[in-house]
């Protein structure tokens, strides 16, 4: 083993708790880059094999009645490949010892059990036979909330008659990865479920024997979306069709989709500061070696040793640390990214996982953290080059202390002489001390990012259903009907309110964008369904005119006082032309609203609504429930605090995954900067400290000085952590936005509290680690001096 090797390890050993140490912030790094981009990509590859082998459909519409001869016609579209039509039904389900409504969406299976698009994929049980007209498949979700299994019967009121069905199957479906009821905005599992039955009994219940309501395509090669829908439309707008859409505005995938753009964002943020951190840190290791190493590096050079030696040697020291973190944090991003694509499979219903760490992803990881670690590094290894072997020889000159800014003004008489000297340590190096505070300020940033997401998800249920939809129940009905319908609600035992709504899909046009969104007429004076401003205070809706989501009028670049299209997706289908009166404030889904009687004169329809919203006495929950199980007309219905339970039942696993990271990173980049800037102080003042004892300075004054200045760092960087977090956390919240969902910035105090403490116990802990150093302090050996 050549020399030059052997001191490499040997340094590398002298130097381990802070190579250590700046390895772990290139395992934090690393690690958060890989678990990003493995889940990425293996959810990606899971979507497409998933989606290719259970034949997914990328062309959906629902109608109101078709004949099924029309499906020959659909094949002829210019760039149609298969068509599936079917029947679906919404309808109330009846569930032995469920009291809350639970509402089914029903869709038929042809005969042979096995549908030409959207297969299932069964995990339990088997598909319907022929012949058996009481048999159903349901929902995995659906049959975990409830703990279904195959051979157990649930009742459902079909087209007004109550039928016992048999399940005989648990399944997943391309079409519902992301199961969520309509109208809802959070998934509920036990209160909305999917079931599948033979087509022949379902047709026969709605007098659809040779028709049917709801058809999927799938496209040839080549072929043109656009132009298929807009053929399709033309062909069924007699038949009541909605507008047909793709693949991309099919609501499951568009959640997925979303999580992964999320996915992309945090795998190109994260590891951009953890490389950041560990340049600096490698940079400060590498420049205190070397001027610790003068002498050493002109007597290797006296040897004969070239400055490419000299240079390589340091190098491969960096390269070894380098390696040390990537490998850590390969091994540390699979085992995460493991986890992370489990929840999602879990979250999204994949029936299998295809986990692949792409070669391509390791690489990247470990060039960039290379050309991080040397490129921090290049200054400090040039001044090692540079060194000639007389003036290696030769100690450092002293370090030249001037005046500090306390001096200059006077206040010295005000401060001990300890901490006169922290403040001229300080001084003495500006840079040193400005990249350690921002070091920290980014660990400080990076860890108000664990509640951040928390606060904004508390904020948007609490907007959504607590400020907004302050309903109990909402209901929905099988088609618009009447608005007399609310007598039958308003006289139930319990029911205190009911306030009808009309809810029509629409495509909004201005200029040349548009947008595929809801148009909800609501009571203008209502009190169950709020439209708020930007300040969450009420708005009250005028005789005329549309009030947008405030994301929506940003997608279609209106302003209020300006007119826009409404192409109307359901019965005669009119176009409608409407002033934008106002903006409101809705972090969930983007919607239009304008007063219900308004929106009935634009249809022409007279008072029609699509639903109701009612506020219930809690006593008699239980027979408001049942009553709305009997009730045929009405779809589905959602239970406000049910669903607000369910939704954080569904998101804590993800919500508390993502905090412990970020805690965890955050701890990790504090750590690694305090410890390493406390550590380093150590090894370049111990001289100084031990001159100090010599001269008779208790151990408690020298402490002082060294953690002073390390507590001076700390402080001054908790505050400019908060600055860097909110900033960090804006950002985040800029690129998550979409038209599902936008994320406020929310910080409350414990966020920036709960930031200071993992700081502040980071702090510590290295403090802790050097005062067991600083108690073994040899004077002697210190004070020998190189005369």
């Amino acid at each position: 083993m050549r020399a030059l090797n052997r001191k490499l390890w040997r340094d590398l050993w002298n130097m381990r708790s802070v190579a250590m140490a700046i390895a772990l912030v290139l395992i934090g790094g690393v690690s958060t880059f890989v678990m990003s981009l493995s889940t990425y990509d293996s959810l990606l590859l899971t979507r497409a094999a998933y989606y290719r082998d259970y034949n997914f459909a990328q062309v959906f519409v629902t109608l109101k009645r078709a004949p099924r001869s029309l499906a020959a016609r659909i094949r002829e579209i210019p760039g149609v490949d298969r068509v599936q039509t079917r029947v679906t039904a919404t309808v109330n389900l009846d569930i032995p010892g469920f009291p809350d409504p639970v509402t089914g969406k029903l869709v038929s299976l042809p005969a042979n059990g096995e549908p030409l698009l959207n297969k299932l994929y069964l995990r339990r049980g088997r598909l319907i036979e022929s012949g058996r007209d009481d048999e159903v498949v349901i929902s995995e979700a659906f049959a975990k909330a409830h703990g279904f299994v195959p051979g157990d019967t649930l009742g459902a009121i079909i087209n007004g008659r109550r039928e016992n069905l048999n399940i005989v199957g648990i399944a997943l479906s391309p079409e519902y990865i992301y199961q969520i009821a309509p109208g809802a905005v959070f998934p509920d599992y036990a209160r909305y479920g999917i079931l599948w039955m033979a087509r022949t009994p379902l047709a026969n219940a709605y007098d659809m024997e040779d028709a049917f309501n709801d058809v999927t395509l799938s496209l040839s090669a080549g072929a043109s979306l656009e132009d298929v829908t807009e053929r399709l439309d033309i062909l069924l707008e007699t038949y009541g069709g909605h507008a047909a859409f793709g693949r991309e505005d099919q609501l499951s995938h568009r959640f997925l989709a979303e999580e992964l753009r999320v996915l992309e964002t945090m795998a190109a943020v994260f590891p951009i500061i953890f490389l950041g951190v560990a340049a600096f840190l490698l940079n400060v290791v590498v420049s205190r070696l070397i001027r610790t190493q003068r002498d050493q590096i002109a007597i290797l050079k006296a040897f004969g040793y070239g400055n490419l030696d000299i240079g390589l040697h340091y190098t491969g020291l960096v390269l070894m640390i380098t390696l040390l973190g990537v490998l850590g944090g390969i091994v540390a991003g699979i085992w995460l990214g493991l986890l992370l694509s489990g929840i999602y499979q879990e979250f999204y219903r994949f029936p299998f996982l295809h986990y692949e760490l792409k070669p391509s992803v390791v690489v990247s990881a470990g060039l960039i953290s290379i050309a991080a670690g040397l490129v921090g590094t290049l200054f400090s290894v040039r001044t090692a080059v540079r060194i000639t072997p007389a003036e290696g020889m030769r100690p450092e000159a002293p370090t030249t202390y001037r005046t500090t800014l306390i001096e200059r003004a006077g206040l010295q008489r005000l401060f001990s002489q300890p901490t006169r000297m922290i403040a001229r340590h300080l001084e003495r190096k500006p840079v040193k001390s400005l990249l350690s505070v921002i070091g920290i300020a980014c660990a400080c940033g990076i860890v108000m990012l664990s509640n951040f997401q928390e606060d904004s998800v508390m904020l948007m249920v609490d907007v959504q259903y607590g400020m907004s939809q302050r309903e109990d129940l909402s209901v929905g009905f099988v088609e618009p009907t009447s608005k007399r319908a609310l007598h039958s609600l308003q006289s139930l035992p319990g029911v205190q309110h009911v306030e009808g709504y009309r809810s029509v899909p629409a495509r909004l046009r201005f200029e040349h964008r548009s947008h595929r969104t809801w148009v909800r007429g609501v009571e203008p004076d209502g009190d169950l369904q709020r439209v708020l401003d930007a300040n969450l205070q009420r708005i009250a809706l005028p005789q005329e005119g549309l009030v947008l989501t405030d994301y929506l009028g940003k997608l279609l670049n209106v302003q209020p006082g300006e007119s826009l299209t409404i192409e109307v997706l359901e019965g005669h289908q009119p176009r409608l032309r409407v002033p934008v009166v106002g903006l409101t404030k809705q972090y969930l889904g983007v919607s239009a609203y304008m007063r219900r009687d308004a929106l009935n004169r634009l249809m022409h329809e007279g008072e029609t609504i699509s639903g109701a919203y009612l506020a219930l006495d809690p006593h008699y929950e239980t027979q408001i429930y049942n009553a709305i199980k009997e009730m045929p007309r009405i779809a589905g219905s959602v239970i406000r605090e049910r669903a607000v339970a369910s939704f954080h039942q569904t998101m804590q696993h993800t919500i508390l995954f993502f905090t412990f990271v970020t805690a965890l990173l955050g701890s990790i980049i504090a750590f690694g900067v305090i410890y390493n800037s406390a550590r380093i102080a150590f090894s370049e003042r111990s001289r100084e400290l031990a001159s100090l004892r010599v001269l008779g300075f208790t151990r408690g004054e020298i402490a002082y000085i060294l953690f002073g200045e390390l507590a001076v760092l700390t402080l001054v960087a908790i505050p400019l952590g908060f600055i860097f977090g909110h900033a960090l956390c804006a950002y985040l919240a800029s690129k998550f936005q979409s038209d599902l969902y936008r994320i406020p910035l929310v910080l409350e105090p414990h966020t920036y509290a709960f930031a200071a403490l993992v700081v502040l116990v980071s702090a510590s802990i290295s403090a802790y680690f050097i005062a067991r150093k600083l108690k073994r302090l040899d004077l002697v050996a210190v004070l020998k001096t190189r005369e």
